[in-house]
């Protein structure tokens, strides 16, 4: 019953939000086009202070990857996760989020081809992506675009956000794909 609402939700949730959000802006009277103008040169403006940010994120991330830690973070952390009962495979997924956007979609894409996207690890891989956000990104990018240098407890609140995250996503995944 569970799956059968959420899927249901799933289905119309975009269709809904692409018809009710012109309907409030005409209902409001805000002018969309010359909102979305605005809103793309200050994006634009913002995109220019970030550039530094983002190649030191990606070096890094890059770095990561390559030197193996990856890969013995997760040897370190698995028995973890079987307790939990979090699929091995998804762990690298699951790690990287944090660190990046696109190279959790490579690992996903590529976890996706070895056990499909209808799998327990793929359809898992794709709720952790959408539950949890790239903290350390998303800290390297505004904090830098505004000149924060000290974050104080960013990072701690965002893992711990991050965690939470996981832990849901396995859980409602455990609910509606497995039962």
């Amino acid at each position: 019953m569970f799956g059968k609402i959420i899927s249901f939700i799933s289905v119309w949730a975009i269709p809904f939000l692409l018809f009710i959000v012109p309907l409030l802006a005409i209902k409001n009277k805000v002018k969309v086009y010359e909102s979305f103008i605005d809103g793309a040169k200050g994006g634009f403006d913002v995109a220019v202070k970030i550039i530094p940010y983002l190649v030191a994120i990606l070096v890094a991330i890059g770095m990561f990857r390559a030197s193996g830690a990856m890969d013995i973070f997760v040897k370190l952390i698995s028995p973890v996760t079987d307790f939990i009962g979090m699929p091995a495979e998804t762990l690298p997924a699951a790690l990287m989020r944090p660190l990046s956007g696109s190279g959790t979609l490579g690992l996903a894409t590529e976890l996706m081809k070895e056990h499909g996207p209808d799998s327990f690890a793929g359809r898992l891989v794709s709720t952790f992506f959408g539950s949890t956000e790239t903290t350390f990104y998303v800290i390297a990018v505004y904090f830098g675009a505004v000149g924060i240098k000290k974050t104080r407890h960013a990072i701690p609140a965002g893992l711990i956000g991050d965690l939470a995250g996981l832990l849901a996503a396995l859980f409602i995944c455990k609910i509606v794909f497995v039962s």
